[in-house]
């Protein structure tokens, strides 16, 4: 399957990993979003955004997966150096929420696909 036939449908599936999310709790896609919920609806709307995008204009299919797995990728690095990083009082309160084992695994498989995805749409919007 080319490029310009799996971006489309990973974007469409957005409608999947919404539903999953919202309607039945399992977040897949945006665990990194978690403590965040308006951003997390925010990062959704955005991706229906670049899906709009790519039907309108298909001959943008890889720059915008390109810029998309961009900001996935700070997104990510952001939202887990919040976390691991910075000190505040809640990690010192008895009951402090750790990074759990579901967002490391989370973290590393989204950081690769986005990374994959930022490097190939790289080179597609390059022409290597």
């Amino acid at each position: 399957m080319t490029a310009n036939r799996l971006l489309p449908a990973y974007y469409a599936a957005t409608l999947v990993f919404l539903v999953l999310d919202y309607a039945f709790g399992v977040n897949v896609r945006l665990t990194f979003l978690e403590p965040w919920p308006q951003a997390r609806a925010g990062y959704y709307g955005f991706c229906f955004v670049c899906l709009a995008l790519m039907w309108w204009r298909p001959a943008w299919i890889a720059l915008i997966g390109c810029f998309e797995s961009l900001v996935t990728l700070v997104a990510l690095i952001f939202g887990m150096a919040i976390r691991v990083m910075i000190p505040y009082d809640a990690i010192f309160a008895e009951n402090a929420q750790f990074v759990t084992a579901r967002e490391i695994v989370n973290f590393l498989i989204a950081g690769f696909v986005a990374y994959y995805a930022w490097v190939n749409g790289l080179k597609a919007v390059i022409g290597r």
